[in-house]
């Protein structure tokens, strides 16, 4: 599944870098599209990702129904051996994840690219997780057509 595009409906775009799956969450996850997300979320995780990152790097908004979307999500992960990070960048998400201690439950990143880092670059906060160490956010070699 090295780099294969997966777009269920119209949510979540998730590419896959071997077994890890980046879902790209939506810019608000509430009441109206929580039950989707956490659709698309668990079914990465049923598909036999090793580790999930929820890119919330566009979400600005993040009711009590996205937080449990998260949390429902981490357990499944954890249940079956993998881990899920997660990337934000809005303070408003931050906050939230502060408030409801999601942010001392799975670790939380600035960017897609840090959050791929390898096992030990773990942020000041977010307990560890299993993480695959042929992770790399390098590009392939190019070809050589000579």
């Amino acid at each position: 599944m090295n780099g294969w595009w997966y777009v269920p409906g119209d949510c979540c775009p998730v590419v896959w870098v071997g077994q890890v799956a980046i879902v790209t969450l939506p810019a608000e996850i509430d009441v109206t599209n929580a039950d989707e997300v956490r659709e698309v979320l668990l079914g990465v995780v049923n598909k036999g990702a090793v580790s999930l990152v929820a890119d919330m790097s566009k979400t600005t908004f993040c009711d009590s129904t996205g937080v449990s979307a998260l949390v429902r999500t981490f357990k499944r992960a954890s249940a079956s051996g993998g881990g899920m990070r997660l990337v934000v960048d809005s303070p408003a998400v931050h906050r939230i994840l502060g408030i409801t201690g999601v942010d001392h439950l799975m670790p939380i990143y600035p960017s897609v690219a840090a959050s791929l880092g390898t096992p030990h670059d773990q942020p000041g906060h977010g307990r560890g997780m299993p993480w695959p160490a042929a992770i790399t956010t390098e590009e392939p070699p190019e070809p050589s057509w000579d």
